[in-house]
C-alpha cells in the first residue's frame, strides 16, 4: 500500500506539479514546475502554458508554496465545494471554464448559486425546463435557478416554514431578471397559471417600477436605484394568492443630481421625450437637455432605447394595476412640475438674502401644475419661519440654502410619489384570502465601491454588512448540523465575523450616531463631524482610517474591501430637511393626487413600506401641539430610518429559510460570454463566495458517500480488502492510503476529507490505472509484436518457396525459349525469303500488265481517232454537195418566176386596154345571134359529149384520188428528207463549233491539272497536319465522353435516390399530416373533457352553495351525448338549468358568466371536433386513393415506356440503316467528282487523302454530335429532376443501351432521345393525371351529390315517420351535419371563401342551437304536463299507460342522438328491466375478455328486437355516463382504466360487427350475420364510443406515465447497471441535508417489471394488439423523452462511461420488445434521439472527420441538443479529454443549415394520436354465459 506523503511530496511528483501564480492582468496565471521543489528553495522554476520559463520567489517570511491546480476531471464541476483544492484561483478558474467553454451560467457554491450575466438570451427558462426541474431534489439537476426556487417551495411545503431568495449583486449582474425567473417558476408550478396570475401582475408592475426607480450609470443602462422584498404569499395548497414588495433606500439625490454619462430616473426622460403627445400638451415640457434635472449627465440618449415607446409601455402597467387615467395624469402633471422646479433660478439679493425673478415661467408653470398660488411658493422658496418660545419670526436664506431647499422639496415630492406608486402596486397584488405561508425575494443592491463614494453607498455596503453577518452565520450552521448530523467531532471553524464593522457603523458612538448627534447640532458640519469619527475611532478601531491627503474623508475596512466615503453631504442627505411651509403650501393645492400625497405627512408609517427619506424632518416646529411620541418618530434621520427597516428585513429574513443567489458581471463592456478575471474577482470577494469557500475549506470539504467512495477507489483496493461491510472495507483503506487520521473523518453515511485529500487519492488513483494501463500495454504490444513475428516468418518462408519455384521455372521456360526460338528463326528465314521472291513475281506481272494495258490503249486510241476522222470527213462532204445543190435550185426557180412574172404583166396591161375601146364591143357583138344559134347547137352537142365525158370523169376522178394519194405520200416523204438534209447542215455547223470548244477546253485543262497537282500536294500536308489535330481532339472528345457517361450514370443514380427519397418524404409528409390532424382532434377531446370536469366541479359547489331542493325535484347522472360527440355536456347543462330553474330565488346572485363560457366553448369544441373528424376521414380517404393510384400509374407508365422504347429502337435501327446507305452514296459521288476534277481518277494518292479526310470529318461530326446528346441529356435530367413522375426507374438505361447492337453515335442518340422522349412522355402523364384528378374530382361530386339526394330522401322519409317534435329536431340535426360538410368542402377548395363561409356558418349553428334550445324547453314543457296527464289517468284507473319517473324524465329532456329504423327484424338476445341501470363493475380475469361489452351489447340487441328506440338511447347514454363516472373516480388505477378501455373497444367492434354493413361482415359466420341489428343505425354513436374510447386511452397514457415518471430517471441514467463502469466523481454540497430523502431506488429491472405488468394487465383485459402496439410506443417514448432531457440538464452524466451504461439499457429495452413480439411498434424508433445521444458521448470528438461523422450520426438530434451534450461532456478519468471549443464551433458551422426548432428538451407531454382498427370477434354470442357471481340477475336470456 501507498504510505501518505507530506503536503510538499505533492511539489516532489514524478510528474510536475501544476500550481497557480499571481499575475496582473489575469489575477492568477497557470504554470508547471520545471523542477521539482526541495525543502528550503527560495524560488521555483515554472513554465507558463504559453511556453514561457519564469522563476517564482517565494515569500521570506512566510515561504508559502503557490496553490496548486485540481486535476482536470474536477476542473468546470457543478459545486465549486466538490473541488479538491479549494481556493481563489481554483474557483476563478472553474467559473471561467464553465462559462466561457461550457457556456454555462450556474455554478453552486455550496449553498449559493452563482449566476453570471451572460448578455445574450439563452433558451433554459422555457415551460419544458420548468417542468423538468419540478420535484427534484436540488442536486439531482445541473445549477439553474429554477434549481433554488424548487428548493425554497418544496421546503416551504415540507417543513411549513416561510422561505427566501436573497438576490444580491452589483448593477448590471442581472438581479432583477433573476428574481423574475424565480417568481414565474412559483406561479408555473403552484397552479397559478390557470388562475389570477399574481406573476403576471408582478411583472405588468416591473414596467412602472423600472420608469420610477431604475436610471443609467456608468455600470448599467438600467441600473435599478433601489432595493426591494417581494412576498409571494401561497395559501393551504400551496397556491399564489397575493403578493406585498417593500422598497428600501431609493436614491433620491437623483432627482437634481447626475455624474457624468449618467442620466436621471426614466420617466423623466419619457415625459420629454412624449411631450409632443396632446395629452402631454397641457405640462409644458420640451427635449431632456432643457431641463437642469435631465441634462447635468450630458447624455440624455440610451443606444437602443425609445424612450417614447418606453412611455406608451408604463401608461399600459398603470391601466392594468387599476390606477385610472385621472390619477396617471396628475401623477404625470407632480413629475412635469418637479422638471419645471429644477428649472427655477434663485438670485443674491444681498448676502443673506435671495429672490425669484418675477413671473418666472418654470415657477409658474410648477404652480399650475401643482395647483397652487405662485406669490405663496416663491415667498417661501427664499424665506424660513423661525420659532422661539414666545414668537415666531419670518427670516430670508441666502442663494445656496435657498437653491438645496428647492432640491429638497423636488426630491420629498419625487419620495412621495414613489411611494405612493409602490403603495398602489401592492394593492392591486393584495391576497383576498387569508396567507398560510410566503417566499420572499429580495432583490437588492450589491457592495458598492466608486472613486467617490458618498451617503448612498455608505448605506448600500451597510446593508451587505449585515446580510454577509446573516449568510456566514447560515453558513456556519449549516455546517455544524451536517457534522452533528453525521456523528463527527465538532471543533469550532475560525471564519471572518463583521460584527466589528457593524458596530463600528450602528453600535453607540458608531458612524451613524455621530450622525445623527451631528445633525442635531445648531451648527453642525461635515467637516466636524468627520473631526468627531477621527477622534473616536481612530486609535481605537482598526476597521477605521483616516485617508493621508484628506481631512474630509475616511476608510472604513469592510468585509470585501476598503472603501473611502467623502464626508461632502452627508449631514445634509441624513437631515433630508424640508421647509414645512412649503409643504403646506402643497397641502393646500388644489390637485386632489398632491393633497393625497401629503395627507398623510404627519402620520407614522412603517420604515420598511417608506424610501429612505420618505419620513421628512421639518426644520421648524408645527403651531399645533403634538404627541412626544409623534414629533420623535417624525424628527428620526435617513439614517435612523435605514437602520430600523434593515433590522426588520433581517428580523424577516432571520425568520425564513434562506436561499442565496449572486449575480455576477463578467465584464463592463457587456460582451456576451466574455470573462474578465480582474471584475469577476472583485464580486466573487464582495458577494461572500469566497469566504463561503473559506469555510468550507477550514473544516472538511470533500464528502464521500461509502458507496461512492468504493466505487471510485476500488481500484486501489486489493481483493482481500474487499469485505461485506462497505463501511468497514473504506475505513481499513483508508488508514493504509493516508496515515496522518487528521486529514479524513468518517461519518454515519460519508466520509469526510481536508482539502487536498481528494487530489492525493485521486494521484494514487491516477497513478495505479497508468501502472496497470503500461502493464496492458506492455502485454498487448509483447502480443501483437510475436504476433507480427510469426507472420513475417510465415510470409519468409512461402516467399522463398514461391522463388525457388519461380526460379526453376523460369530455367524451364528458357530452354524451351531456345529451342522455339530456332525453330522459329528456320520458318521465319524461310518466309521472309519466299515473301521476296513472291513480291518481286507480283511486281512483275503487274509491271507487264501495265505496260501491255498502256499499249493496247494507245493502238486503240489511234484507230478510234482515224475512223472518227473518216465519219467527220464523210459528213461534212456529203453537206458541202446538198448546200451547193440548194443555192443552185433556188436560183434557178427564182429566176423562172421573174420571167413568168413579166410576161404575165405585159398580157395584163394589153388586155386591159382591148376593154376601154367601144369598136372592140362592136366587133364582139358581129354575129352575136349567129353564133348563139351555133352555140346552141353546139350546147346540144355538149351536153350529150357531157354526159360521155361526166361518165368518163367518174372514172378518172376514181383514178386520180388514188394518184393524188400516192403523190401526197410521195411528198411527205420527200419533205422528211428535205428537214432531214436541213438537220444535218446545221449539225455539222455545231459539230465544227463543238470541235473548236474542244480544243480550246483541252488546252485549259492541262493547264488546270499541273495547277490542281501544286495544289494536291500541298493540301496533302495540310490534311496530314489537319488529321492529326483531328485525332487530339477526337482523344479529347473521347475524354470528355466518357466523362460525360460517367456524370449521367451519377446523376441518374442521384435522381432513382432522389426519387426514392422524395416519395418516401411525400409518404412521411402525409402520415405525419394525418397524425397531426389525429393529434389536434384528440386533444380537442382532452381539452373538452377537462372543460367538462371543470363544469361537473362548478356544478357540485353550485350545489353545494344552495339551499336545499325543493322535494319532488332531484338531478340524475344520466346524461346523453350530443350529435358528433361523445361529450355529454348537454345533458348535465339541461340538469344544471332545471336545478337552477328549482332554485332561482337562492342562486339569482350568483356569477353565472364562467358557466355560460364553458357553454360556449364546448359548443365550439363540439363544431371545430366533427370537421376536424370529417376532415380526417377524408384524408385518409384521399391518402389511400393517392396511394393506390400512384402504383397504379407507375405500372402502367413503366409498361408504356418498355413499349414506347422497343419502337423507337427499332425506329433507330432502320434510320441508322438509311444513313449509312445515304454516307455511302455520298462518298462514291465524291469519289466521282474528285477523280473527274483532278484530271486522274486513278490517282492513288488523292484517294488515300480524300479517305483520311473523309473518315476525319465524319469521326469529328460523330463526336460533336455525341457531346451535344451528351449535354442535352443532362440539361433535360435536371430538368426531369424538378418532376417526380418524369423519372420512372432510370436504372434501366444502361440495360436497354447495352441491348443495342451499334454503339457509338446511335448509342447517344438513343439515349439523348429516350431522355427526351421521357421528359415528354412525363409531362404527358402529368396531364393524364390532372385529368383524371378533374375526372375523380368530378366523380365525386356526382357520387356525394346521388349521396346527398338518397340522404335526403332518407331523412324525408325519417322524418315523416317521426312525431312532430322529433321531427323538428332531427331537422335542425341535419342542418348542422350539412353546414359542416360545406364547411370541410370549403375548407379544402379555398381557404378565403372558407374563412367567410366559417363566420356565416358559426352564426347560423348558433342560431340553430338556440332554436333547438327553445325546442328542448317546449319539450319539457309538454312532458310535464303529459307526465300530469297520465298521473290523473292512472288515478281514474288507466292502468295500461306507462308512467316515467322524474329521473327519467330529466333523461328524456337531453337532445338524443338520431337512431334511423330499419325494416328487418330478428330476434334479441337478453332483456334487462328498466328500473335497473346497468352499472359497469370490475371483472374478474378468469372469466372472458370484453365480458361486459358483450352482455351490454346482448342488452342493446334486445332493445332493437323489441323495436324500441327510447330503450336503445337510453342504454347507450347510461353507459357512457357509467364509464365516464368509474373513469373520473378511479382514473389513476391502471387496471381499471385499461378494463373499461378493453371492453369500450370490444363494444365498439361489435358495434361495427354487428351493424350490417357489408364492410364489417367480411369475417363474420352466418350465425354471427343472423344476430345483426334489425331496427338501428347505430353509426353515430359508433363515433361517439370512439371518442370516449379516445378520452379513456389518453387517461391510460397519463396514469402509466404517473407510474412511470419516478422510475425512469433513477433507472435509466443513475442505477448502475454494469458495475464498475462509471466512476463516481467527487460532489461536494450536492445532495444538502435540507432536501427530501430518497424513497427508494429503482433500477432498470423496476423499470421492465413494470412495463411487463403493464403488457400483461392489457392481454388479460383482451386489448387489441394494434392497440397495445400503440400504448407500448408511448410508453417508450416517454422513457426516451425524460431519459434525454434530464442528461441535458445533468453535466454529471455526460461522460462515455454514462453513454455505455445507456446503450446497454437501450438494450435491455430492446430484449424486452423482442420477447413480446413488439419490435414492429415503432417503439425503438422512439428511443433514436436517446441512442445517439449516447453515441455522440463515445464517439471520438477531435478531427473534422470527427465532426462529419457526428452531423451524420445524430440525425435525430437537434443542433441545439449536441452543442448541449458536447458542452456537458465531462471526462471521469484523466486518460479522456474535454471537448474543445474549436471541435464544438466546427459541429455548429456543419450544422448551421438544418431545418430544426431550437427547443432544447423534448417535450414530454406529447401524446400519438391513436387509432381503433376494426378487430371482429370470433366468439358467437349465443355461446356466452353470465354467471352469477357477476350479480346481474335483473338480466333475462331470451
Amino acid at each position: 500500500m501507498e504510505i501518505q506523503q507530506p503536503q510538499s511530496a505533492l511539489y516532489q511528483s514524478d510528474t510536475f506539479a501544476r500550481v497557480w501564480i499571481p499575475d496582473a492582468d489575469e489575477v492568477w496565471k497557470s504554470a508547471e514546475l520545471t523542477k521539482n521543489y526541495k525543502h528550503g528553495d527560495s524560488t521555483l522554476h515554472l513554465t507558463l502554458e504559453d511556453g514561457m520559463d519564469i522563476e517564482h520567489k517565494l515569500d521570506d517570511k512566510t515561504k508559502n508554496l503557490p496553490h496548486l491546480r485540481n486535476p482536470d476531471i474536477l476542473v468546470g464541476e457543478n459545486d465549486l465545494t466538490a473541488l479538491s483544492y479549494l481556493h481563489e484561483p481554483a474557483v476563478l478558474h472553474n467559473l471561467k471554464v464553465r462559462f466561457t467553454d461550457s457556456k454555462l451560467i450556474y455554478t453552486y457554491c455550496g449553498i449559493v448559486l452563482v449566476a453570471i450575466n451572460p448578455y445574450e438570451n439563452l433558451p433554459i427558462y422555457g415551460s419544458d425546463i420548468i417542468n423538468a426541474y419540478s420535484g427534484q431534489n436540488m442536486g439531482d439537476m445541473d445549477p439553474h435557478i429554477f434549481a433554488v426556487a424548487e428548493e425554497a417551495y418544496k421546503q416551504m411545503a415540507r417543513d411549513e416554514r416561510n422561505q427566501s431568495i436573497i438576490v444580491s449583486g452589483e448593477s448590471g449582474a442581472g438581479k432583477t431578471v433573476s428574481a423574475k425567473y424565480a417568481m414565474r417558476y412559483f406561479a408555473t408550478v403552484s397552479g397559478a397559471a390557470t388562475e389570477a396570475n399574481v406573476e403576471e401582475k408582478v411583472l405588468a408592475s416591473n414596467p412602472i417600477m423600472e420608469a420610477i426607480g431604475n436610471a443609467k450609470t456608468t455600470r448599467n443602462d438600467n441600473s435599478s436605484r433601489f432595493g426591494k422584498y417581494i412576498e409571494i404569499g401561497f395559501d393551504k395548497r400551496y397556491r399564489i394568492i397575493g403578493a406585498n414588495m417593500r422598497t428600501y433606500l431609493l436614491e433620491k439625490s437623483r432627482v437634481v443630481f447626475q455624474a457624468d454619462e449618467e442620466r436621471n430616473y426614466h420617466i423623466f426622460y419619457q415625459l420629454c421625450a412624449s411631450s409632443h403627445l396632446p395629452e402631454f400638451k397641457n405640462l409644458k415640457l420640451g427635449s431632456a437637455d432643457v431641463f437642469h434635472c435631465t441634462n447635468q449627465g450630458r447624455n440624455p440618449v440610451i443606444d437602443g432605447v425609445d424612450d417614447a415607446k418606453e412611455m406608451c409601455t408604463t401608461q399600459h402597467a398603470f391601466s392594468l394595476l387599476g390606477i385610472n387615467e385621472l390619477n396617471q395624469k396628475g401623477l404625470f402633471q407632480v413629475l412635469a412640475a418637479i422638471l419645471h422646479l429644477g428649472n427655477v433660478e434663485i438670485k443674491d439679493r444681498d448676502s443673506d438674502s435671495s429672490i425669484i425673478p418675477p413671473n418666472n415661467r418654470h415657477l409658474t408653470v410648477f404652480c399650475e401644475l401643482m395647483g397652487v398660488t405662485y406669490q405663496d411658493m416663491s415667498h417661501w422658496l427664499c424665506h424660513k419661519k423661525l420659532k422661539t418660545a414666545q414668537e415666531t419670526y419670518i427670516k430670508p436664506i441666502p442663494r445656496l440654502q435657498a437653491s438645496n431647499a428647492r432640491d429638497a422639496l423636488a426630491k420629498h415630492i419625487y419620495a412621495k410619489v414613489f411611494n405612493w406608486i409602490v403603495d398602489h402596486v401592492n394593492k392591486s397584488l393584495r391576497a383576498t384570502v387569508k396567507q398560510h405561508s410566503f417566499i420572499g425575494v429580495l432583490d437588492i443592491y450589491g457592495f458598492e465601491t466608486f472613486e467617490i463614494n458618498s451617503f448612498e453607498q455608505f448605506c448600500i455596503n451597510y446593508a451587505n454588512e449585515k446580510l454577509q453577518q446573516q449568510f456566514n452565520m447560515h453558513v456556519f450552521k449549516l455546517e455544524q448540523e451536517e457534522y452533528l448530523k453525521e456523528q463527527i467531532p465538532w471543533t469550532l471553524i475560525d471564519f471572518y465575523d463583521n460584527q466589528p464593522c457593524i458596530n463600528l457603523i450602528e453600535a453607540k458612538m458608531g458612524v451613524l450616531d455621530l450622525l445623527d448627534e451631528e445633525c442635531k447640532m445648531p451648527k453642525g458640519s461635515d467637516d466636524s463631524w468627520a473631526q468627531k469619527l477621527y477622534n473616536t475611532h481612530l486609535k481605537t478601531c482598526s476597521l477605521f482610517e483616516k485617508p493621508r491627503m484628506s481631512n474630509k474623508a475616511f476608510i472604513i475596512q469592510h468585509f470585501a474591501d476598503k472603501v473611502q466615503y467623502q464626508c461632502d453631504g452627508f449631514l445634509e442627505k441624513n437631515k433630508d430637511t424640508v421647509n414645512e411651509e412649503q409643504i403646506n403650501v402643497l397641502k393646500a393645492s388644489k390637485l386632489d393626487l398632491l393633497v393625497e400625497l401629503f395627507q398623510d405627512e404627519e402620520k407614522v408609517t412603517s420604515p420598511t413600506g417608506t424610501a429612505p427619506g420618505g419620513r421628512t424632518r421639518l426644520s421648524v416646529k408645527p403651531k399645533e401641539v403634538r404627541s412626544g411620541a409623534s414629533s420623535k418618530e417624525h424628527k428620526k434621520t435617513v439614517g435612523c430610518q435605514f437602520r430600523n427597516s434593515l433590522a426588520m428585513l433581517m428580523e424577516t429574513l432571520n425568520a425564513t429559510t434562506p436561499h442565496y443567489v449572486r449575480c455576477i458581471k463578467p465584464n463592463d463592456l457587456k460582451f456576451p460570454f466574455t470573462f474578465d478575471p480582474k471584475r469577476a474577482v472583485q464580486q466573487l470577494r464582495a458577494c461572500g463566495v469566497l469566504e463561503t469557500i473559506r469555510i468550507s475549506a477550514a473544516g472538511f470539504p470533500s464528502r464521500w458517500t461509502y458507496q461512492e467512495f468504493f466505487s471510485r477507489y476500488r481500484v486501489l483496493m486489493k481483493q482481500k480488502d474487499v469485505l461485506s461491510d462497505r463501511r468497514l472495507t473504506c475505513r481499513n483503506v483508508l488508514e493504509k492510503l493516508v496515515q496522518d487520521q487528521d486529514k479524513y473523518q468518517f461519518g454515519k453515511t460519508k466520509i469526510f476529507f481536508r482539502a487536498g485529500q481528494v487530489a492525493y487519492l485521486e494521484k494514487l488513483r491516477a497513478d495505479k490505472l497508468r501502472k496497470a494501463c503500461v502493464r496492458i500495454q506492455k502485454t498487448i504490444r509483447c502480443w501483437l509484436v510475436r504476433k507480427k513475428y510469426l507472420r513475417k516468418k510465415h510470409a519468409a518462408i512461402t516467399i522463398q518457396r514461391y522463388t525457388r519455384g519461380h526460379q526453376a521455372r523460369c530455367l524451364v521456360k528458357y530452354m524451351r525459349q531456345t529451342l522455339a526460338a530456332i525453330t522459329i528463326q528456320k520458318f521465319q528465314r524461310m518466309c521472309v525469303q519466299r515473301k521476296v521472291y513472291l513480291q518481286k513475281q507480283a511486281a512483275a506481272l503487274v509491271m507487264q500488265t501495265i505496260l501491255r494495258a498502256y499499249m493496247a490503249r494507245q493502238k486503240y486510241q489511234g484507230l478510234l481517232r482515224n475512223h472518227k476522222a473518216v465519219f467527220i470527213q464523210k459528213h461534212v462532204r456529203g453537206w458541202l454537195a446538198r448546200q451547193r445543190y440548194k443555192r443552185s435550185l433556188r436560183a434557178i426557180v427564182y429566176l423562172q418566176c421573174c420571167i413568168r412574172r413579166l410576161k404575165a404583166k405585159k398580157e395584163l396591161k394589153k388586155l386591159k386596154i382591148e376593154a376601154r375601146s367601144v369598136e372592140h364591143f362592136k366587133k364582139l357583138n358581129v354575129g352575136m345571134e349567129n353564133k348563139i344559134m351555133q352555140l346552141q347547137r353546139k350546147l346540144d352537142e355538149q351536153a350529150k359529149d357531157n354526159r360521155v365525158t361526166s361518165e368518163r370523169l367518174n372514172c378518172l376522178e376514181t383514178s386520180h384520188a388514188v394518184e393524188s394519194e400516192k403523190l401526197k405520200v410521195e411528198v411527205s416523204k420527200l419533205k422528211g428528207i428535205e428537214e432531214e438534209a436541213k438537220n444535218n447542215a446545221n449539225r455539222v455547223t455545231s459539230l465544227l463549233e463543238q470541235l473548236e470548244r474542244l480544243r480550246k477546253e483541252l488546252t485549259t485543262t492541262q493547264k488546270e491539272k499541273k495547277t490542281i497537282e501544286d495544289w494536291a500536294t500541298k493540301y496533302r500536308d495540310e490534311m496530314e497536319k489537319m488529321v492529326a489535330e483531328l485525332k487530339q481532339q477526337n482523344g479529347l472528345l473521347k475524354t470528355e465522353k466518357d466523362d460525360l457517361n460517367r456524370m449521367i450514370k451519377e446523376q441518374s443514380q442521384q435522381m432513382t435516390e432522389k426519387m426514392t427519397r422524395a416519395l418516401a418524404e411525400e409518404t412521411q409528409q402525409l402520415e405525419s399530416d394525418l397524425n397531426e390532424e389525429r393529434s389536434r382532434y384528440q386533444n380537442l377531446l382532452t381539452e373538452h373533457l377537462r372543460l367538462e370536469e371543470r363544469y361537473d366541479d362548478l356544478k357540485e359547489e353550485i350545489t353545494l352553495s344552495v339551499s336545499v331542493p325543493k322535494p319532488g325535484h332531484r338531478r340524475t347522472d344520466s346524461t346523453h351525448s350530443s350529435n358528433g360527440s361523445e361529450c355529454t355536456y348537454n345533458s348535465e347543462f339541461a340538469e344544471s338549468e332545471e336545478s337552477s330553474r328549482h332554485g332561482e330565488d337562492v342562486t339569482r346572485g350568483m356569477d353565472t358568466s364562467l358557466t355560460l363560457k364553458l357553454q360556449k366553448r364546448v359548443t365550439e369544441l363540439e363544431q371545430e371536433k366533427s370537421s376536424l373528424r370529417n376532415e380526417l376521414e377524408n384524408k385518409e380517404e384521399q391518402f389511400q386513393r393517392a396511394r393506390v393510384r400512384d402504383d397504379e400509374e407507375h405500372k402502367k407508365s413503366r409498361g408504356a415506356e418498355l413499349e414506347y422504347e422497343s419502337l423507337k429502337r427499332q425506329e433507330l435501327d432502320s434510320e441508322n440503316k438509311k444513313l449509312k446507305h445515304d454516307l455511302t452514296a455520298m462518298r462514291q459521288s465524291l469519289l466521282g467528282n474528285a477523280g473527274a476534277g483532278a484530271g486522274a481518277p486513278g490517282s492513288p494518292p488523292y484517294k488515300v487523302l480524300m479517305d483520311q479526310l473523309n473518315s476525319s470529318c465524319e469521326e469529328l461530326e460523330v463526336r460533336k454530335e455525341e457531346v451535344l446528346i451528351l449535354r442535352s441529356q443532362l440539361v433535360s435530367q435536371k430538368e426531369a429532376m424538378q418532376h417526380k413522375e418524369t423519372m420512372t426507374e432510370p436504372v434501366h438505361y444502361a440495360e436497354d443501351v447495352h441491348k443495342m447492337k451499334d454503339s457509338g453515335a446511335i448509342t447517344q442518340a438513343y439515349l439523348g432521345l429516350k431522355e427526351t422522349n421521357r421528359l415528354l412522355e412525363g409531362q404527358m402523364q402529368q396531364q393524364r393525371r390532372s385529368y383524371d384528378n378533374e375526372v375523380e374530382v368530378l366523380r365525386g361530386e356526382l357520387q356525394s351529390v346521388k349521396e346527398e339526394n338518397n340522404r335526403q330522401q332518407q331523412l324525408l322519409a325519417q322524418n315523416l315517420q317521426l312525431p312532430p317534435e322529433a321531427r323538428i329536431e332531427a331537422s335542425l340535426q341535419h342542418e348542422i351535419t350539412r353546414l359542416t360538410n360545406e364547411n370541410l368542402m370549403l375548407r379544402t377548395e379555398d381557404p378565403t371563401a372558407y374563412r367567410s363561409a366559417k363566420v356565416t356558418i358559426l352564426r347560423r349553428m348558433v342560431d340553430l342551437m338556440e332554436q333547438l334550445e327553445k325546442q328542448d324547453k317546449t319539450i319539457r314543457k309538454l312532458k310535464k304536463q303529459l307526465k300530469v296527464f297520465s298521473k290523473k289517468i292512472g288515478e281514474m284507473g288507466a292502468g295500461h299507460v306507462e308512467t316515467i319517473s322524474p329521473g327519467q324524465m330529466v333523461e328524456e329532456t337531453v337532445r338524443p342522438v338520431n337512431i334511423p329504423r330499419r325494416e328487418k327484424e330478428l330476434p334479441g338476445n337478453v332483456e334487462y328491466k328498466k328500473e335497473e341501470k346497468l352499472k359497469p363493475r370490475g371483472v374478474a380475469v378468469n372469466l372472458i375478455p370484453g365480458l361486459p361489452a358483450y352482455i351490454l351489447f346482448m342488452c342493446l340487441r334486445h332493445a332493437d328486437y323489441v323495436n324500441d328506440d327510447q330503450k336503445v338511447r337510453t342504454l347507450l347514454t347510461s353507459t357512457i355516463n357509467s364509464i365516464k363516472k368509474i373513469l373520473k373516480k378511479r382514473g389513476d388505477d391502471f387496471e381499471t382504466v385499461s378494463f373499461w378501455l378493453s371492453n369500450t373497444c370490444r363494444f365498439l367492434h361489435c358495434l361495427k360487427q354487428y351493424s350490417g354493413d357489408e364492410s364489417f361482415m367480411k369475417h363474420n359466420t352466418p350465425k354471427q350475420n343472423d344476430h345483426c341489428l334489425s331496427n338501428f343505425d347505430l353509426a353515430e354513436y359508433r363515433q361517439v364510443l370512439s371518442d370516449l374510447a379516445i378520452q379513456i386511452y389518453q387517461q391510460l397514457i397519463k396514469c402509466m406515465e404517473n407510474i412511470l415518471q419516478p422510475m425512469i430517471v433513477s433507472g435509466m441514467l443513475e442505477h448502475e447497471t454494469i458495475q464498475g463502469v462509471s466512476g463516481v466523481k467527487p460532489t461536494g454540497l450536492r445532495k444538502r441535508t435540507s432536501s427530501i430523502a430518497d424513497e427508494g431506488t429503482y433500477t432498470l429491472e423496476s423499470i421492465l417489471r413494470q412495463l411487463s405488468a403493464f403488457h400483461s394487465t392489457m392481454c388479460q383485459h383482451g386489448t387489441d394488439p394494434e392497440l397495445i402496439k400503440q400504448v407500448v410506443k408511448q410508453q417508450f417514448y416517454i422513457i426516451g423523452a425524460v431519459t434525454l432531457n434530464n442528461l441535458l440538464l445533468r453535466k454529471d452524466m455526460c461522460s462515455w462511461s454514462k453513454g455505455m451504461q445507456i446503450r446497454y439499457n437501450v438494450s435491455q429495452l430492446e430484449e424486452w420488445l423482442r420477447d413480446k413480439s413488439l419490435m414492429l411498434c415503432g417503439a425503438k424508433e422512439t428511443l433514436e434521439p436517446l441512442i445517439q445521444a449516447a453515441q455522440l458521448l463515445q464517439v471520438k470528438k477531435k478531427t473534422d472527420e470527427d465532426a462529419e461523422a457526428i452531423c451524420s450520426m445524430c440525425n435525430s438530434l437537434s443542433t441545439s441538443q449536441i452543442v448541449k451534450v458536447l458542452n456537458l461532456y465531462t471526462p471521469v478519468n484523466e486518460f479522456e479529454e474535454r471537448v474543445s471549443v474549436t471541435f464544438i464551433r466546427t459541429i455548429q458551422t456543419r450544422l448551421r443549415d438544418r431545418c430544426e426548432t431550437p427547443q432544447l428538451l423534448m417535450d414530454t407531454k406529447i401524446i400519438y394520436p391513436v387509432t381503433f382498427p376494426f378487430n371482429p370477434s370470433s366468439l358467437a354470442l349465443e355461446t356466452i354465459q353470465i354467471t352469477g357471481s357477476l350479480n346481474l340477475a335483473f338480466l333475462t336470456r331470451v
